[in-house]
């Protein structure tokens, strides 16, 4: 009986470190997320589209449930720049909202863009 009560709780604990460790994965890269979100400001500069390179919401503009339901929804409509945002790949998208999630204005460390 004991034996059948440690086998189920190293399943379980087993089970609950590969779940753990799959949702880690799905985080993007904040340092790549910070530069390609500044490199569709760029190159949307450099079409002509806005008046600056420098984006024009920062991280700090809402809090990270606010950035989880702008990008579940893909509501890129405040950021500008359409073209740019919909030829970015999924990668990068999670990247970028790995990015503003982490420094939104309700986490440990929020950020504006430099």
């Amino acid at each position: 009986m004991k034996k059948k009560i440690v086998s189920i709780a190293i399943a379980a604990l087993l089970t609950f470190c590969f779940v753990g460790i799959s949702f880690a994965l799905e985080q993007g890269n904040k340092r790549k997320g910070k530069y390609t979100y500044r490199k569709v400001y760029k190159s949307c500069f450099q079409r002509g589209d806005v008046e600056s390179q420098k984006p024009p919401v920062n991280p700090d503009a809402h809090t990270q449930a606010e950035w989880e339901t702008l990008f579940t929804n893909r509501a890129f409509d405040e950021f500008g720049c359409e073209e740019e945002w919909n030829a970015l790949e999924e990668k990068d998208l999670t990247d970028i909202y790995t990015y503003l999630y982490s420094h939104a204005s309700d986490s440990p460390t929020p950020a504006k863009c430099k």
